[in-house]
């Protein structure tokens, strides 16, 4: 948004735009549950994380609040898939990109074996495990997942080598119920559903953002109540449907949102008068 708009409301931030700080991101008790488990115990024992839900729902914000917390760790190898769709020989060469290992795509063996050995001593100069996070990962291939699962793992499928949190769609789940992924599925240690929220749990995240914002009276009360009844359950049609109507203020230069302004914007226009009935 352009600073002067953000200036017309004394506003930080656009608290409706995609990159939203993650500070001003609510962290409810389930996702604070989740990312402590990770830091505190996988990162140490590593294994296969998962984040599912439908979209809209808060996954990818997970994911970000997670990978925050993750950097302030020490000794922490971080590393994020930007491809998941990738073919297997692909996803080998993002693989040595984010690990800094070189690899020659043609030699998929040695491939395999520098980036475990680079994984391992990892592992052993701060017996903590490198950790890997895949959003989208529904997109993902079989043969991909499947070789993903190999490589993450050694003696004997008893020294895990990675840390990996996947996090995807109903589609993912689907794909784990394929005979191929069932060894993958049963390997997954730590899960976050994140599911379609109540008015009560959008008006908190509302609230938190205003107030990160630096104007929690950006909104009316009202306004605010209306949204969240209207948003389906869905973070992301909150904030594409706030997001409008501060656009929508900043251009009539209201002082305040409210929700006068969400009929204006948003309300159904009068029906047409009916025609008079054709003359027989």
């Amino acid at each position: 948004m352009n600073p002067k708009l953000l200036a017309l409301y004394g506003l930080k931030f656009n608290p409706f735009a995609p990159e939203v700080p993650v500070e001003a991101l609510h962290v409810s008790a389930r996702l604070e549950s989740f990312c402590w488990r990770i830091e505190h115990a996988q990162v140490r024992e590593g294994g296969f994380a998962l984040i599912h839900g439908d979209p809209g729902s808060g996954k990818s914000v997970a994911l970000r609040v997670l990978a925050q917390r993750l950097a302030r760790l020490p000794d922490i190898q971080l590393a994020t898939i930007s491809h998941p769709q990738s073919n297997l020989a692909d996803f080998y060469r993002e693989l040595g990109d984010v690990f800094a290992v070189p690899l020659r795509p043609h030699n998929r063996w040695g491939g395999f074996k520098a980036l475990r050995e680079r994984w391992l001593a990892h592992l052993q100069s701060c017996r903590r495990r490198p950790v890997l996070l895949i959003d989208e990962a529904q997109e993902m291939s079989v043969p991909v997942l499947s070789e993903l699962r190999l490589m993450a793992s050694a003696e004997f499928d008893s020294q895990p080598l990675l840390c990996v949190v996947l996090a995807g769609d109903a589609r993912l789940l689907e794909k784990f119920k394929r005979e191929e992924l069932i060894p993958l599925g049963s390997r997954i240690r730590a899960r976050l559903a994140t599911e379609a929220a109540t008015p009560e749990q959008l008006l908190q995240c509302l609230d938190f953002v205003l107030a990160a914002c630096g104007n929690a009276s950006l909104m009316s009360a009202t306004l605010k109540h209306t949204l969240c009844d209207h948003a389906a359950g869905n973070y992301r049609v909150l904030s594409t449907l706030a997001g409008e109507l501060l656009g929508a203020a900043a251009e009539r230069d209201l002082p305040l949102l409210d929700e006068q302004l969400y009929f204006q914007v948003f309300g159904t226009p009068p029906a047409a008068p009916r025609r008079a009935a054709a003359r027989r």
